[in-house]
């Protein structure tokens, strides 16, 4: 049942647990964000720490690395955006009064999420909020963006698109898409029995997939507001989702996996093998990552759901994951960021996707390992 991975570097420089892990459209940085108060910049080329980001009054709940920029929010209520090279504090965005979830960087804007029920967008450069949306009956925790151009035949398009539509989950159980130009609310999807824990777009097929702790996943028109269909297959919350080549994989508080036809919600293969709730998930080059409360990361073959790798050394739960080149990271409560080989695994070249992806101690020095090649 899958043979044991091996570490190529611990890194426990964190003094909490890391909450996420972001790596760079351009794949040479990766940033992670802590209970520590502290984010931090990572080199993909040797996995040594470049930057500390300092400055949060209290723990980092998520972080989004650009090229030229880190993003990181907190539970102090404000969001950061940092220089990668020089680890500095460029902005400090304030207006939130309760704990930042999410950040979400596109279209040369900035969008939050946060517990005190509003969503905003921001000014990248003049750290300024631009626009509130308010109607959310609870804590918003997630959200995409679709910008005007992935937005093709819109019949409603023009004035109510112009500024791309920001979709938002909430633990009111609904999720809401507003118009970004204007502030309004466009739609309100109305189905789910508990809690929008996760959502991917699929902008070109104007459609939404949210996940609930009422166990479904759903698929809406984000133009709309209709419910297309439900997937109803898992036993428990669906925590994690992503969206790939017209695939969507789950993950579940029902210790599976699981993959769906995004266009029918037929429910095609199921991923187990998992101690606990699969808290994180990501496909990469027909190989399926997952992370569990088990403190494990596992590899998967995406086609056969057969598993091909056990990663373990974690002490608590996998927090986030990234693939990069023939590395897995791996961030986990326990404070460590874990770098391990994936060579030798099955590799498939993606066929062309036309949607978009989704869009989360004491010190001790990193164990050195040569890098394999990207």
């Amino acid at each position: 049942m899958g043979g044991g991975g091996s570490a190529l570097r611990v890194c426990a420089d964190h003094r909490g647990g890391i909450n996420w892990l972001s790596l760079s459209p351009d794949g040479r940085r990766l940033l992670t964000g802590s209970e520590d108060g502290t984010a931090r910049l990572w080199s993909t080329a040797d996995g040594r720490c470049c930057a500390l980001l300092q400055g949060h009054e209290s723990y980092v709940t998520f972080c989004q690395l650009e090229d030229e920029a880190a993003f990181t929010c907190s539970a102090d209520c404000t969001i950061r955006r940092w220089d990668v090279l020089t680890g500095q504090c460029l902005q400090v965005y304030r207006g939130h009064t309760s704990i930042v979830n999410r950040i979400l960087v596109a279209n040369n804007q900035l969008f939050s999420s946060s517990y005190d029920r509003t969503a905003r967008v921001w000014s990248l450069d003049k750290g300024q909020m631009s626009r509130e949306f308010r109607g959310h009956r609870n804590c918003v925790l997630t959200l995409a963006y679709s910008a005007p151009w992935d937005l093709p035949g819109a019949p409603c398009s023009g004035e109510a698109v112009a500024g791309g539509l920001l979709v938002t989950g909430s633990t009111d159980g609904t999720a809401k898409v507003w118009q970004v130009a204007s502030g309004c609310c466009h739609q309100t999807l109305r189905g789910h029995t508990g809690a929008v824990l996760c959502l991917v777009l699929d902008a070109p097929g104007h459609t939404a997939f949210t996940g609930s702790t009422d166990a479904t996943i759903r698929a809406w028109d984000i133009l709309s507001g209709e419910q297309l269909r439900v997937f109803r297959e898992h036993q428990g919350s669906v925590i994690c989702l992503e969206l790939v080549n017209r695939l969507v994989y789950s993950g579940s508080a029902d210790r599976t996996a699981k993959c769906w036809l995004a266009d029918t919600g037929e429910h095609v293969r199921t991923f187990a093998a998992h101690g606990h709730s699969v808290s994180t998930l990501k496909y990469h080059a027909g190989t399926l990552f997952t992370g569990s409360g088990d403190a494990c990361a596992r590899a998967f073959d995406a086609q056969s759901g057969q598993l091909q790798r056990v990663f373990r050394g974690h002490a608590f739960v996998i927090n986030c994951l990234q693939v990069h080149g023939q590395v897995l990271y791996t961030a986990s409560h326990d404070g460590a960021l874990r770098l391990w080989d994936v060579r030798g695994l099955p590799r498939r070249p993606a066929p062309p996707q036309r949607s978009l992806p989704r869009l989360f101690s004491n010190k001790v020095g990193c164990a050195a390992a040569p890098l394999p090649p990207a």
